[in-house]
């Protein structure tokens, strides 16, 4: 028992903080003293926790039906004087447990386990089957006792390295720099003496004059209030006509950068394109409506189109200039010329995103959705579509129908076979969405336009030498360099030394312009 005001274990060995034995004449009596100064007598028991007691371990008075040894009735003491400290005697030795003993449960205790190993994300140290196995480590590959570089190491990874022809090439192409805003649409020239060109329709309101080849900046045509959204260079890049947010279309003489003719709209035109003989330009926005403007007589009115239900995004000649092609939200529409009457209507699933007429082969590719879609330009007939992995904005057909390129709203730029429609190639190189894709005219090359304000320029065959692109083996650079040495004498190395760095100084349109196999 433990005493309530001085906390005092009683059954440490049957006794309280003070015991006395002494003998009486009906046996032995046991003197307890607590620290309250109550005295119970009871007899002697041999087992280390007195009768009559509950499992709290407080004694209560004994039942009337158990039997008891006679023996004296409990006496009062008188009670300590006030002040007078409690002799205390040294504990007894302690001969049994002080508490209760605990449950043990073992198979509870083990689901707990479980439990938190699974919390843990580790397996069961120990179960009813015994220990979990151990995760074997594959083995680790046999490392090389030479020093760095050593014979065999570097004739194993010959022998292990394809050859140099069956290596992929990477494409690294020519990014052109100078708008502002998003590149929304692009166009080149025909093969000109002097090489052929490409034009850029921006935002920015400021479209720009490339060289084809190579992406040098050229000019830039001054003179919009608008973003300008479509742009156009006729055949042999003598003039340039452009299509803005300013209710305008301007025709630009390409060669010395001056402005022609301004052709006002009652709203935002969005395509122009001239005739083979630069003309007559076509031209198509908002207002839902085609014009064919004669460039000789800029005064006169021009010859108006009517039939469109929507916003006109594209208008094409096509069939040597006789039909015209045009695309509105969801339908393509053929026009005759002489007529000024529409042939046939094409209806999408979705919103036409580009338009590309291809003249060898009258081939019309639009674009909507996902779709790559190919009809015939003369009766709209459809000869072959593909899917592609994301929202295509456009595409392009190369000259000679071997492959096609598309971009969209993913960054990448999808290459497939047209015959077979097999994805060939996929890169990425913009920061933003492609708007605009087109191949040049001798098919080397292919351009985009990105909403991230950079043209880039890829290679139809990556690795071949082409325009900056220069793809030297090193056997041949060492050899030429040596041949070079030996065969000119210092002035001339060091002039050919100097061409070589200022070649390769301008960095704005290609950070490696060297394709090393």
């Amino acid at each position: 028992m433990v005493c309530a005001r001085f906390r005092q274990d009683w059954f440490a060995d049957g006794g309280g903080a003070c015991k006395e034995q002494r003998s009486t004449g009906g046996g032995t009596e046991n003197r307890l003293e607590t620290g309250c100064g109550d005295v119970w007598g009871t007899p002697a028991f041999s087992s280390p926790q007195p009768p009559h007691s509950n499992p709290r371990g407080r004694p209560r008075a004994p039942s009337s039906h158990t039997e008891q040894e006679p023996g004296p009735p409990p006496q009062r003491t008188r009670r300590r004087p006030p002040g007078q400290p409690l002799p205390l005697a040294a504990p007894a030795a302690i001969s049994g447990p002080t508490e209760l003993p605990r449950r043990h449960f073992p198979r509870r205790r083990r689901q707990q386990q479980q439990q938190q190993q699974q919390h843990r994300g580790r397996r069961s140290v120990a179960g009813p089957r015994g220990p979990a196995p151990r995760r074997r480590l594959p083995p680790r590959p046999p490392r090389c006792l030479h020093p760095p570089r050593c014979c065999c190491c570097r004739l194993l990874l010959l022998l292990l390295q394809p050859p140099a022809a069956a290596m992929a090439m990477r494409q690294t192409p020519l990014t052109c720099s100078g708008h502002t805003r998003p590149v929304v649409d692009l166009a080149f020239s025909g093969v000109t003496p002097y090489g052929y060109f490409l034009i850029s329709a921006c935002k920015d309101g400021k479209p720009m004059l490339r060289q084809g080849d190579t992406g040098d900046w050229i000019g830039t045509f001054l003179g919009h209030k608008g973003a300008v959204w479509g742009a156009t260079l006729n055949k042999d890049a003598t003039k340039a006509a452009t299509a803005a947010a300013d209710f305008t279309a301007k025709v630009w003489d390409a060669v010395s950068g001056d402005e022609l003719i301004t052709l006002a709209h009652k709203h935002i035109v969005k395509s122009v394109d001239f005739t083979q003989d630069s003309n007559y330009l076509l031209t198509g926005g908002q207002d839902k409506l085609l014009r064919i403007y004669d460039l000789s007589k800029p005064e006169a009115e021009p010859d108006v189109v009517s039939g469109h239900t929507s916003g006109i995004k594209k208008a094409l000649w096509s069939s040597d200039d006789k039909q015209i092609l045009s695309a509105d939200d969801k339908t393509v529409r053929l026009w005759d010329r002489s007529t000024m009457t529409e042939v046939k209507a094409l209806n999408v699933a979705m919103s036409v995103s580009s338009m590309e007429y291809v003249p060898e082969g009258q081939i019309l590719v639009i674009t909507y959705g996902k779709t790559i879609a190919f009809h015939s330009a003369e009766t709209l007939e459809q000869i072959k579509s593909f899917e592609a992995p994301a929202t295509i904005n456009s595409a392009s057909l190369h000259p000679e129908k071997e492959c096609l390129v598309a971009g969209g709203e993913d960054f990448k730029l999808y290459k497939y076979d047209y015959n077979t429609g097999e994805e060939l190639e996929s890169y990425k190189g913009h920061f933003g969405p492609i708007h605009c894709v087109r191949f040049s005219p001798d098919g080397e090359l292919y351009a985009s336009g990105s909403e991230d304000g950079t043209l880039r320029l890829w290679q139809t065959t990556v690795g071949k030498t082409y325009g900056l692109w220069k793809c030297v083996v090193p056997e041949e650079e060492n050899a030429e360099a040596a041949k070079a040495r030996t065969s000119l004498p210092g002035t001339a190395e060091e002039e050919i030394a100097e061409e070589v760095a200022s070649e390769n100084s301008d960095t704005v349109y290609s950070s490696t312009p060297e394709v090393k196999a």
